[in-house]
């Protein structure tokens, strides 16, 4: 298994393969919101392929996650992380701001547009729910959106889904249910005209089997850039240098 640095090495590698084809354009700032269990401590790598390029970036940990771990209780819905990306905003005084959002992530980018669209320059859905006007996270999945998690969910929290985590941090932690299943409402005009892309993960090329392939579905019929990136759903942890390069194809 790669350590860190090895991974960035290997991710500047990549990217010096590519060229330099962004150095001369304008510095962007980048804000990342990590998904369900997740953390700020994901962008790593990331963090760094973008700032060598002149950008400026913030993958700010959402309440009760990763390093704010501490502060875990079954209170925590999703307001209260879409508000914790607002007052990012707020705080760091950000405007022109390309937001992105992976999984989970979706929705709270959702929640964000809707209360300071002015101050977003793009959205990106990165293999990410996109909800309707009303929807929870589990009711965008369906009429079962909540059958995978139901088993994992004990004392308002769901355990991680996809396997056993790692014994020591940096690693993935129970969510609160309730950022799963408070709906959120979509009704400001000047969301739709905030520029946005989806990122579709895929495995053999194959788009219709992909897992977020409902909701790159939304995202057509909604006229956004549709890109796809080969691999699996941690693009951020698995490929970084990959993910970089496809960042700059969002327009």
């Amino acid at each position: 298994m790669k350590t860190s640095i090895g991974i960035l090495l290997s991710a500047l590698i990549t990217l010096s393969a590519f060229g330099q084809p962004t150095a001369k354009r304008t510095p962007r700032t980048y804000l990342f919101v990590h998904g369900a269990w997740g953390g700020g401590w994901e962008y790593k790598t990331v963090d760094s392929l973008l700032r060598v390029q002149g950008d400026k970036v913030y993958h700010p940990t959402l309440t009760g996650l990763g390093e704010r771990v501490h502060l875990a209780n079954p209170t925590i819905n999703l307001s209260t992380h879409i508000t914790d990306i607002v007052n990012v905003f707020q705080f760091e005084d950000l405007h022109d701001v390309i937001l992105v959002g992976h999984s989970y992530g979706g929705m709270v980018i959702s929640g964000v547009a809707e209360q300071i669209p002015d101050r977003i320059k793009q959205l990106i859905y990165l293999d990410a729910f996109v909800p309707n006007n009303g929807e929870s996270l589990f009711a965008s999945r369906g009429p079962n959106g909540d059958a995978m998690t139901r088993p994992l969910t004990k004392d308002g929290f769901v355990g991680y889904p996809f396997g056993p985590v790692k014994p020591v941090p940096p690693t993935d932690v129970p969510q609160p249910l309730k950022t799963f299943s408070e709906p959120l409402p979509i009704r400001n005009p000047a969301v739709p005209k905030i520029p946005t892309s989806y990122i579709l993960m895929t495995q053999n090329g194959d788009i219709q089997k992909a897992g977020f392939a409902p909701f790159a579905k939304r995202a057509k019929q909604r006229a956004w850039q549709i890109l796809t990136l080969e691999g699996g759903h941690y693009a951020m942890r698995d490929q970084p240098a990959n993910l970089v390069q496809l960042l700059e194809k969002c327009k």
